[in-house]
């Protein structure tokens, strides 16, 4: 499966974290910014989501499309948000939404970012076959 979020990309990502202590303890919260971001990726995701979890080993190619504005079209981008970072909140909620039955089965990656004209998130899931390398 392999679709095209057309959107400006969240810049929030799962490691944005805050913490507060409550009777003494700290606590881990989630920041009103990524929040916002997993809510923002779970209403472009939720059409293209598979009527059943996809099961066994999984390869996500993700393409993070940022706007352009100076930079030339398709370059990439070697910028912050890095893209292990903007991958794990994004595989969250794909998991959240039953993409697949745990992220642990994503077993290759190819995450990208680039500047482009037509900001958004390329992606594509594909099932590997058992003994595939």
């Amino acid at each position: 499966m392999q679709f095209f979020l057309p959107m400006l990309p969240p810049t929030a990502t799962h490691q944005q974290k805050g913490i507060r202590v409550q009777n003494g303890k700290p606590v881990v919260y989630e920041k009103e910014r990524v929040t916002a971001a997993r809510a923002k990726l779970a209403a472009h995701l939720t059409a293209h989501r598979p009527p059943e979890p996809l099961t066994g080993p999984l390869r996500l190619v993700v393409k993070w499309c940022f706007p352009a504005g100076k930079h030339p079209d398709g370059t990439y981008k070697p910028t912050r948000p890095d893209t292990d970072n903007l991958n794990k909140l994004l595989k969250d909620v794909m998991t959240d939404l039953h993409f697949w039955k745990d992220d642990a089965q994503v077993a290759s990656e190819i995450i990208e970012k680039f500047w482009a004209e037509v900001p958004g998130i390329w992606i594509r899931v594909e099932q590997l076959e058992k003994g595939e390398a």
